[in-house]
């Protein structure tokens, strides 16, 4: 599967009584474009891979981060290595600064060589106050613009649902973390709600 999607893999072993730290050296010192995590709902929350583990590594990495609830489909099949990525749902707003979400999922679909799409850029809020985003030119995919009313964290979990979206792909600001506050971020509050996969983009 790997040398299909042009990747190779290994399994690495570290010795450290502290798994999280063990994580965090290797990310210091290995160039990585991106980290992936498995998630597990339950009881309202969100476990990674282990609670005591994933959670403080995507908080502290500072990386883009790829997170697969449990229960999604995914958009890459386990048979056979193909890839399924055909509607990205990217919400923005002007704090934090949407366009390293909207990059990062560009090249995500270009790398992956996906050969037709649509972006759906999604605003909570009136049209004044929808972002101005130079969308990059991607071959066989569109982009869309689509406005919304209500509670943000349900929006865009509604949204992800009605158009059916394969991935949702967020921006975070990198000076709070990605599981800031009592409520958690905007990103975690999503992947308490939703099957579909999310990628978190540092906007710093």
């Amino acid at each position: 599967m790997g040398e299909q999607l042009g990747i190779t893999a290994s399994k690495v072993f570290k010795h450290n009584d502290d798994p999280v730290e063990a994580v965090l050296r290797y990310l210091r010192d290995h160039e990585v474009d991106l980290v992936v995590l498995a998630t597990h709902q339950r009881d309202g929350r969100v476990r990674w891979l282990g609670k005591s583990v994933s959670q403080p590594v995507a908080k502290r990495a500072e990386e883009m981060t790829l997170f697969i609830p449990s229960n999604s489909r995914g958009f890459v099949s386990a048979e056979d290595g193909s890839v399924s990525l055909q509607k990205v749902l990217i919400p923005i707003a002007g704090t934090p600064r949407p366009l390293p979400a909207v990059e990062a999922a560009a090249r995500l679909v270009s790398r992956l060589e996906c050969p037709k799409g649509t972006f759906v850029l999604m605003h909570v809020g009136q049209s004044d106050t929808m972002p101005a985003v130079r969308c990059p030119e991607v071959e066989g995919w569109d982009w869309q613009r689509e406005l919304r009313s209500g509670e943000v964290i349900q929006s865009i979990v509604d949204a992800a649902g009605e158009i059916e979206a394969d991935l949702i792909v967020m921006a975070t600001d990198g000076r709070n973390g990605f599981l800031d506050g009592l409520r958690g971020s905007h990103s975690e509050r999503v992947l308490r709600l939703t099957v579909t996969p999310l990628m978190t983009v540092p906007s710093a």
